[in-house]
């Protein structure tokens, strides 16, 4: 159980979830031709889980001053595990990944593909070591990678083989792909600044220069506030600009109702938020959110199925 809570067990399998469901609850149902096979997409899967797992190691490596003071009872370096075998671990499972992402980038016939599991590896170093003390930029970087995990989809499932003869086909899955990557991104966004309000006693000890440390927690609170409004006016958009104009009622209902909802109680309650048990309670919001939108994208996918068959 140290193990798996070294590497956020739980995250990891809302990732894999994420794209696992991207490819057999929606884009399996347009018809598409796909660059990966079963087999080849799940190790597309386990790498991303992997190298999403080197960067939680890493980053404790890097926290545990500041972990000591957040979270003393979810501390595994030091205490559990020592530095020298969770330094082993962080390589091992970036070295797996790294070999899968170069075997994958064979299989398509895009060598240059395999630079971007070295790439986001490098990262998520740079981030627990210098990246997460400036401010906006941590918050920025996590949820950039968050994002990245939804395009290296269609990377590498689907650019390998567009061409002019299926560009119809794969340009949509491509582009809903883009849509719902910003929308992780602006949460997770949200997200990583409110973990850092909840951890500004640890930041601060750590010496980082996070959003609350620098302009204070009811400051970093109302722009938190403010953040939330491009996500919120974004779904708002996307309900009525794609889902209504093509009847998907039900996928409408569903966003606002398990999205939109959920979001705009998070922006309410993040004005009255003081306590660490607010902000973590808030932060277990979000991730629902993104869980949510998770689900959303195999309701809109039956949802377009029973238009199409209506």
């Amino acid at each position: 159980m140290k193990y798996l809570q070294l590497i956020r067990y739980q995250n990891l399998l809302l990732l894999a979830f994420m794209q696992l469901v991207f490819r057999f609850g929606f884009m399996i149902f347009d018809n598409s031709t796909f660059a990966l096979n079963i087999f080849q997409y799940g190790l597309l899967v386990l790498s991303t889980v992997l190298i999403a797992a080197a960067g939680y190691v890493i980053n404790d490596l890097f926290d545990q001053e500041s972990d000591r003071i957040n979270k003393p009872d979810k501390v595994s370096i030091g205490k559990c595990i020592s530095e020298k075998k969770a330094t082993t671990i962080y390589l091992g499972l970036n070295i797996i990944a790294i070999i899968i992402g170069f075997y994958l980038a064979i299989v398509v016939h895009k060598a240059l593909l395999a630079s971007l599991f070295i790439l986001v590896a490098v990262v998520l170093y740079l981030y627990s070591a210098t990246l997460q003390s400036i401010m906006l930029v941590g918050n920025i970087t996590v949820a950039l990678t968050l994002a990245f995990s939804v395009i290296i989809i269609g990377v590498f499932d689907l650019y390998p083989i567009m061409n002019s003869n299926n560009h119809t086909q794969t340009a949509p899955l491509f582009s809903i792909l883009i849509e719902f990557a910003v929308f992780a991104f602006l949460i997770n966004f949200l997200r990583e600044i409110v973990k850092d309000i909840e951890d500004v006693n640890g930041d601060y000890s750590q010496g980082l220069h996070t959003l609350p440390i620098v302009f204070g927690v009811k400051r970093a609170s109302l722009a938190v506030f403010f953040f939330a409004f491009f996500p919120l006016i974004l779904l708002i958009f996307y309900i009525k600009e794609y889902f209504l104009s093509k009847n998907l009622f039900l996928a409408a209902l569903y966003t606002f109702a398990f999205v939109v909802v959920p979001l705009l109680y998070f922006i309410v309650k993040i004005c009255s938020a003081k306590s660490k048990a607010h902000f973590h309670h808030l932060s277990t919001v979000l991730k629902w959110i993104i869980f949510f939108g998770i689900i959303g994208i195999m309701v809109i996918s039956y949802n377009t199925n029973l238009q199409n068959y209506a």
